[in-house]
């Protein structure tokens, strides 16, 4: 194969097979080093320290049998090839074998020197070619996504100039218009909008792919981003004389979600159903708990439209597909939409489908995860199979002036929080997800497995921290305060899990306090004067 030694790893519990093949490989004209091992598990122990040029494996191992073998052999080295060596000449099982990654499948009553040392040389190098299409496949991604970027950003400040002079026009700035005038214009209007709603989803699609595209959870109410999602697509509805209902479960919790995103994922789909919804339909927009899915909340979009064959069924949320069935002059696009939504249903850690049949209408349903404070709290709170002994709250207000622009706003509210998730201990500290949707002001919580006294020192890290960020320091003001959480000691008998979840309602209930500016009720088994004591406040020096 080379004048180098070829580094064999062979896979096989049967003595008399093992000495057959290291026969076979000696009689070849090739250097060899073999090492033999009998058990799956011994194989991939080997895999892991040295790599082999090559994998024989036998399939009926004292540890696996049959594809399951080959299987775990690809998923721990898929970059190793593998010849599988049967006592038994299985057509279809070497057909699955190939298929799923295997180079050769070879009987071993067959094996003759000539074909073993053949079938190893073209093993490596069709492995080696594969690797070398895998490279150029990745570098021509992202070859075709920087220039998709690109291009994409480029052509974002014409077509905002072309908006900004079109309005100006229309809303009579430049002088009255005609009628005739006028129609144009919104027609030019439309195709602007249109054109930079196609190169939104095209720099969504490549952040996607790149894995760039971010989420930022936070605990939201998913029947507000609802309400405000319907409100916003309801008069597109209204020209199309099309019906947009609302069906909320009363029963529904708090999501772990970033509202921006989910309310994008909303629109998306309310979009797609009244497009593709005859006049006079209509669109209903639900959401709702599964009794046996508790962790997640069920959200879905239904139509009364023409419905979706089973073929685009399959390929609906493919990048760039589009149902050659359902698509118009007037319903242009680039069939990213879709696509969007699933990578970022995806990354809340959910999952979108679609139940629908030609005829009968479509509904596009997605889950997200339900916000469980109790979850997120047990690593931070809990050692040793019990409760820590002290537990803070700690405050982190920063308040922008009115004059700060929003834009540059959420950058650096943002970037405050990562600062923040860094100026704790991972094993103790936890800071929680955001509360409610994007606002002007901006407040964190931390819970603090410390007392009061080590709280202000955590206080002085956090504030030094944040004040480093000139931008922050420079348009927001900044006040740290903490208090106690107070809760009763836990019956003898009562759980673990109990006890953390009793934590995680006292810690919610403050937490709603706070924020309405209303004093927390004392905690059960503390005096109500400890439950109100507070770390002076540390206010943002004047600039």
């Amino acid at each position: 194969m080379s004048d180098q030694a070829t580094r064999v790893l062979l896979i096989e519990d049967n003595p008399g097979d093992a000495d057959l093949v290291r026969l076979r490989l000696v009689e070849g004209n090739s250097a060899v080093e073999v090492n033999c091992v009998e058990r799956l598990a011994d194989g991939i122990a080997s895999l892991g320290l040295h790599p082999p040029s090559v994998v024989l494996l036998d399939l009926n191992l004292p540890d696996s049998h049959g594809a399951e073998t080959f299987r775990t052999v690809l998923a721990h080295s898929p970059d190793v090839p593998v010849v599988i060596l049967s006592g038994q000449d299985d057509e279809a099982l070497a057909l699955k074998a190939v298929h799923q990654g295997v180079q050769d499948y070879l009987v071993k009553s067959d094996i003759t020197s000539k074909q073993l040392e053949r079938a190893m040389r073209y093993a490596v190098e069709r492995q080696g070619l594969l690797r070398s299409l895998e490279i150029t496949r990745k570098q021509q991604l992202e070859f075709k996504n920087q220039f998709l970027s690109h291009v994409s950003h480029e052509l974002r400040t014409p077509l905002t100039c072309i908006h900004q002079y079109v309005t100006i026009l229309l809303d009579g700035l430049a002088g009255p218009l005609a009628p005739e005038q006028s129609d144009h214009l919104k027609t030019v209007l439309k195709s602007v909008n249109q054109l930079h709603a196609m190169i939104r989803d095209l720099l969504e699609a490549t952040r996607a792919e790149s894995g760039k595209l971010r989420v930022e959870p936070r605990c939201i109410s998913i029947g507000e981003l609802v309400q405000q999602a319907v409100t916003m697509m309801r008069p597109i509805a209204g020209e199309r004389q099309i019906g947009l209902e609302i069906g909320l479960d009363n029963r529904i919790p708090l999501v772990y979600a970033d509202p921006d995103r989910i309310l994008e994922v909303l629109i998306n789909l309310i979009d797609n159903a009244i497009k593709f919804t005859p006049l006079e339909g209509s669109v209903i927009v639900r959401a709702c708990i599964v009794e046996a899915d508790e962790d997640a909340v069920y959200v879905s979009v239904s139509d009364t439209g023409r419905g979706i064959s089973p073929d685009a069924k399959a390929l609906i949320f493919e990048r760039l597909y589009q149902d050659p069935n359902s698509v118009d002059n007037n319903r242009s696009g680039l069939g990213l939409g879709l696509f969007i939504c699933k990578e970022l249903v995806r990354l809340h850690g959910g999952k979108i489908w679609l139940a629908s049949d030609p005829g009968q209408g479509s509904t596009f349903t997605f889950t997200l995860p339900v916000y469980s404070l109790a979850k997120l709290l047990s690593p931070a709170i809990v050692h040793e199979q019990r409760l820590r002994d002290n537990i803070v709250l700690v405050k982190v207000e920063l308040t922008p002036p009115s004059k700060t622009a929003r834009g540059n706003w959420r950058e650096v509210w943002q970037q405050a929080l990562e600062t923040l998730r860094r100026c704790v201990y991972l094993d103790k500290d936890l800071v929680l997800p955001p509360i409610g949707g994007s606002a002007a002001a901006q407040t964190f919580f931390v819970i603090a497995s410390t007392d009061l006294q080590h709280a202000g020192i955590m206080m002085a890290r956090i504030r030094g921290q944040l004040e480093r960020n000139q931008e922050l320091k420079a348009c927001a003001t900044l006040v740290i305060s903490a208090v106690p959480v107070d809760f009763a000691v836990p019956p003898a008998d009562t759980s673990l899990d109990e006890q953390v979840q009793a934590v995680a309602n006292r810690v919610t209930e403050m937490i709603m306090c706070s924020m309405t500016g209303q004093p927390a009720s004392p905690g059960n088994g503390q005096a109500a004067s400890n439950s109100i004591r507070q770390v002076q406040s540390i206010p943002k020096e004047s600039s």
